[in-house]
């Protein structure tokens, strides 16, 4: 299995954290605040083995020291930076209370590990269904003043919100077809 290198990030801004990677098998950069244990939730993403570049991961922290969320950044090899960010946030995670227009957290981290400072807003969304597997999705397309981003949102059935954003590249049901549910226990502090 891919090595991922693992973050405690702030709660989402616009401008998050700009952290350095540990290149470790599952590590954490320490942060002066409480970073969580992990989440309580399967992550559903793409598998670290079916990625041909880096993966880093972030835990959202609450004051508690609970897991509010979790994303993930597949990188490019060889330094060609960020392709896209899935993330997962469980019912409950400020990170999911935004206005209609405001971008997904999971976008605003993307755009800061582009180092892209433009603003950018949700211009329309779309309901469509999308088959993963044997089940049926109802997928939320938002469409972006930034063109070169795609992003998509669902609801799973135990009312995890994962959102899927991407870097100047559509996303296609093949991508639908390669998200797993990864066992919480993958991204355990230990």
């Amino acid at each position: 299995m891919a090595d991922i290198a693992r973050h405690g990030t702030c709660p989402p801004t616009r401008h998050g954290p700009g952290a350095a990677t540990y290149h470790g098998r599952m590590s954490f950069l320490r942060r002066r605040s409480a970073t969580p244990a992990g989440p309580d939730f399967d992550v559903l993403a793409m598998d670290p083995s079916d990625w041909p570049g880096n993966l880093n991961a972030g835990l959202l922290p609450a004051p508690d020291g609970s897991c509010q969320g979790l994303y993930l950044r597949y990188d490019l090899f060889g330094g060609r930076g960020p392709a896209m960010i899935i993330g997962n946030l469980p019912e409950g995670s400020p990170a999911r209370d935004i206005a209609d227009d405001e971008i997904p957290f999971e976008v605003a981290e993307l755009l800061l590990a582009l180092e892209n400072d433009e603003e950018v807003s949700v211009v329309s969304t779309e309901d469509m269904p999308v088959m993963q597997g044997d089940n049926l999705l109802i997928v939320r397309r938002l469409k972006l003043s930034e063109s070169r981003i795609s992003c998509v949102q669902f609801d799973r059935s135990d009312n995890v919100l994962v959102t899927i954003a991407t870097w100047d590249r559509p996303i296609t049901d093949d991508l639908y077809a390669l998200l797993k549910p990864l066992p919480a226990e993958l991204f355990q502090q230990g």
